[in-house]
């Protein structure tokens, strides 16, 4: 079994870009104990998305990718997103359910987009524990060390959260089923997770090269673009949810002639953004009181990040420092959370 995420480092002059494919993992733990087949839990993976994005290191960009499946624990959920339906005992700390998790697809997935359900049992509180400790909490910390790291050294940075999305929408959507979705679908959460420029330079990039792209329609990001972001911070995140249809068989799950096409066509978009990002980050560099770097610092190496159960018991809420969370790709309700809080 690989380690729970990879983490690749720029291979060429840093620059203050963090990519994140949260969802294209494959490796199915043991301990899973689904109902269903391995075939219909792949249903949920935003495959080779990692790989579309995988030039952006030697742009400059740190790419992070998760190995493990969304379907076993989503790592782009917050850490209150508790499905207590699906829990054999009651939950020790917060749970605070999205419209997500209401859904069937919270922290711990209950459904596929299909509606068939995963397990045919409650899962134990200490397997849920042991799914965040291993999986979900250091891979959000991954994702905020290296959004803070790009920070300090460049006063900004610039966040691009990876995705795919079926061709039509699935059962559990809030558009009902059968709905054909856009080539791209960018979200800001309505302008709240970025500046402004960010979002038009990715859809102007994309729509130059022929892609039919919306914002905030359907998808809005959810927790890995809210947590962490905050514009007037100069901490810039935005989703990108690319269409299978582009790239793959939705079926068989195997790249389509259209891969090579799209994953050019994404290289040129990353292009545009490190040259965005980087010329940004330089110009904070060089404002008052900033020490001088040098932006190729030595990153030129790769690190893959394992985590197991030594992390012990309590976690941080890593994703909960900032104003609540909605369900992040529709009209969502929100909570406000204790950001020192722990369990």
């Amino acid at each position: 079994m690989r380690p729970a995420f990879n983490i690749t480092s720029p291979s060429g002059h840093a620059v203050p870009l963090v990519l994140d494919s949260p969802h294209s993992g494959t490796d199915y733990p043991d301990d899973f104990g689904a109902s269903v087949s391995r075939d219909m839990l792949r249903q949920s993976e935003d495959s080779f998305v990692d790989e579309l994005y995988a030039t952006g290191p030697a742009l400059g960009a740190t790419l992070i990718a998760a190995n493990f499946p969304r379907s076993y624990i989503d790592p782009n959920r917050s850490l209150f997103d508790i499905d207590a339906s699906l829990i054999d005992g009651p939950w020790p700390g917060p749970a605070l359910p999205s419209r997500k998790t209401e859904l069937g697809i919270g922290l711990i997935w209950r459904v596929l987009d299909s509606g068939e359900a995963i397990y045919g049992r409650k899962l134990s509180v200490d397997e849920v524990k042991q799914r965040i400790v291993r999986y979900h909490q250091p891979y959000q910390r991954a994702v905020k060390d290296a959004m803070d790291a790009a920070h300090e050294h460049f006063g900004g940075v610039w966040h691009i959260n990876c995705h795919s999305m079926p061709a039509l929408s699935g059962r559990i959507s809030e558009e009902g089923p059968g709905k054909p979705r856009a080539d791209f679908v960018l979200g800001d959460r309505d302008g709240s997770t970025c500046e402004p420029g960010f979002t038009a330079l990715v859809a102007r990039s994309l729509r130059d090269m022929g892609y039919a792209v919306k914002i905030n329609d359907p998808y809005k990001g959810v927790e890995l673009v809210r947590a962490f972001s905050d514009p007037s911070a100069q901490r810039h995140s935005l989703q990108i949810e690319a269409n299978r249809k582009l790239y793959m068989d939705e079926r068989t799950r195997q790249k389509s002639p259209g891969f090579e096409k799209l994953r050019a066509d994404i290289g040129l978009m990353l292009e545009a953004v490190a040259r965005y990002a980087g010329d940004r980050g330089s110009h904070l560099c060089s404002g008052p009181g900033h020490r001088h770097h040098d932006h190729d610092r030595g990153h030129h190496h790769h690190h893959d990040h394992g985590h197991d159960a030594s992390h012990g018991g309590d976690h941080s809420h890593v994703s909960s420092h900032n104003h609540g969370h909605d369900d992040g790709e529709g009209a969502g309700h929100s909570h406000d959370h204790d950001p020192d809080h722990k369990h």
